[in-house]
């Protein structure tokens, strides 16, 4: 059982995250501020360092977070049987849900660090379902398609990005079967 300041610490830290995701949904991650977290928190700046270093271990705590999102999406799909098309139907629906979590793990590096090691359970995941050669094949597909629709490429086309999804991934499902 973990004592007040510990809890009082996983509180200022969520508190923090959220403030962080907020502001980037707002502007994008290259404008997340520690200064205006702590604005809005009612407390300086330099106090926002007793719980993240800086701005690049903030950002590195949101990638590690979106990406364990997006694994127990993965899994849970899994858990209530889905087949490959569904499970990218549920990854799509999670993007959709939260575009800057998706854009911050999968769009335009924000920092020179390496992306956390647990990053890579989702393709692991991937294999498990679809299977060790086809998962950077399904994730590729799925990737390309959501980054297109996320950023807004299919804006004044007759695309219908969810049927695209579902096609990329049955054909790709039945070159298994082939």
């Amino acid at each position: 059982m973990s004592g007040p300041r510990e809890r009082y610490r996983a509180q200022m830290r969520d508190e923090v995250k959220q403030h962080a995701w907020a502001q980037i949904a707002e502007a994008g991650v290259s404008a997340l501020s520690l200064n205006a977290i702590a604005k809005q928190m009612g407390v300086s700046g330099p106090a926002l360092y007793r719980y993240y270093a800086g701005r690049d271990e903030l950002i590195t705590e949101l990638v590690r977070d979106a990406h364990r999102s997006l694994a127990d999406t993965v899994r849970s799909a899994y858990d209530a049987g889905a087949d490959a098309i569904a499970v990218a139907g549920a990854i799509r629906a999670w993007a959709l849900a939260g575009p800057q979590r998706y854009l911050l793990i999968y769009g335009t590096p924000v920092s020179s660090e390496q992306a956390p090691d647990d990053t890579a359970a989702t393709i692991a995941l991937l294999a498990e379902g679809v299977g060790a050669d086809r998962a950077v094949s399904f994730w590729t597909r799925l990737h390309g398609v959501l980054s297109l629709e996320l950023t807004g490429h299919f804006a004044g086309t007759d695309v219908d990005p969810a049927g695209l999804v579902e096609s990329e991934i049955s054909e790709l499902v039945s070159s298994d079967r082939s």
